[in-house]
C-alpha cells in the first residue's frame, strides 16, 4: 500500500508557549472551541467549520501564520510542553471562556524504516501525538466537568488501525490514541463529556501536493471510493461529534478515510 499521508497537516507547525494574539471580539455567549495545529490542513478546515457553527474558536500552533482568519483567536502552544499548554488555555480562558470542545489535532512526523529509525525519533512522534493529546485533554476536562458538558475530540489516523511501512512511530502514537480516548470517555461520561475519535485517511493537504503524481495515483487506487479526501469532509465529522446531536456517542472512531480502513479495530 502506498505511503500513508499524515492525517494533521497542520501538525508541523503545532506548538511551543503561549500568548494570545490577533483576538477577536469575546462573545461570551458563545460555546468556545479550541484546535491544537489549527492554522492549516484539516486543523484550520476544523476551526472554520466550527466558527461557522457559532463556535468561539481559538486555534494554537507554534507560530502565527500571516493571513489567519480574523474571527480566529491564535495562541502559541506546543503540545510537547504542558506549561506551554496552561499558557495557552489561560489565554484563551481570558480572552473567550474555558474551552468546552477541544479538538486534538496537532503532531509530528518523521517517517523511516525502523532500521533507519533512531530511539528518540520514536519517542518524539509519540510524545507530540499521544502524550501531546493527553496533555491538551488533561488540562481541559476541569472547565468541562464544571459545566458538566464538553467534546474531546482526538484526530487519529487510518494507519492507527491498518499500519504503514516507514511510519511505525506514527503508527503507534495514533493508535494509542484510541486507548486513551476509550479510556477517558468511561471516566467522564457519567459529566456529560464524550470523548471521541476522528480517523482521515488521505487527504488534500499541503503535504499532499509535494508528492509525487504517480504516489498520488496509488493512493486513490488504494482508496474504495476512488479519491482523495478533503479537509472539510473531515471537519464536517468533528463538527458533529462536537454537537448536542452527539450527545449519546462517546468512546467511538469514526473513519473518514473512503474505505481505506475498513476492517481494521
Amino acid at each position: 500500500m502506498p505511503a500513508d499521508l499524515p492525517d494533521d497537516s497542520a501538525a508541523r507547525t503545532d506548538a511551543t508557549n503561549s500568548s494570545a494574539a490577533g483576538a477577536p471580539t469575546a462573545d461570551r455567549d458563545l460555546p468556545v472551541a479550541f484546535v491544537t495545529g489549527g492554522t492549516r490542513g484539516i486543523g484550520l478546515a476544523i476551526a472554520r467549520r466550527l466558527a461557522t457553527d457559532g463556535h468561539a474558536v481559538a486555534v494554537g500552533s507554534r507560530s502565527k501564520p500571516d493571513d489567519l482568519d480574523s474571527n480566529l483567536l491564535w495562541v502559541e502552544c506546543d503540545v510537547a510542553d504542558g506549561q506551554s499548554i496552561d499558557q495557552a488555555f489561560a489565554a484563551i480562558e481570558s480572552e473567550l471562556g474555558a474551552p468546552t470542545v477541544v479538538v486534538a489535532n496537532a503532531g509530528i512526523t518523521r517517517d523511516m524504516l525502523v532500521l533507519r529509525m533512531k530511539e528518540q525519533d520514536f519517542a518524539d512522534v509519540v510524545n507530540a501525538n499521544l502524550t501531546g493529546s493527553f496533555r491538551v485533554a488533561k488540562r481541559s476536562v476541569k472547565a468541562m466537568m464544571k459545566a458538566r458538558w464538553g467534546r474531546i475530540i482526538f484526530v487519529s489516523s487510518v494507519v492507527g488501525s491498518i499500519g504503514q511501512a516507514g511510519q511505525a512511530n506514527y503508527s503507534a502514537s495514533k493508535a494509542g490514541l484510541v486507548g486513551l480516548g476509550r479510556s477517558l470517555a468511561r471516566e467522564f461520561a457519567s459529566r456529560g463529556i464524550t470523548v471521541n475519535l476522528v480517523a482521515p485517511g488521505p487527504i488534500e493537504t499541503d503535504m499532499l501536493s509535494a508528492v509525487a503524481d504517480e504516489t498520488v495515483e496509488a493512493m486513490k487506487a488504494a482508496v474504495p471510493v476512488g479519491r482523495i479526501g478533503r479537509p472539510d469532509e473531515v471537519a464536517a465529522a468533528v463538527a458533529f461529534l462536537a454537537s448536542a446531536d452527539a450527545g449519546y456517542i462517546t468512546g467511538t472512531t469514526v473513519a473518514v478515510d473512503g474505505g481505506l480502513g475498513m476492517g481494521g479495530s
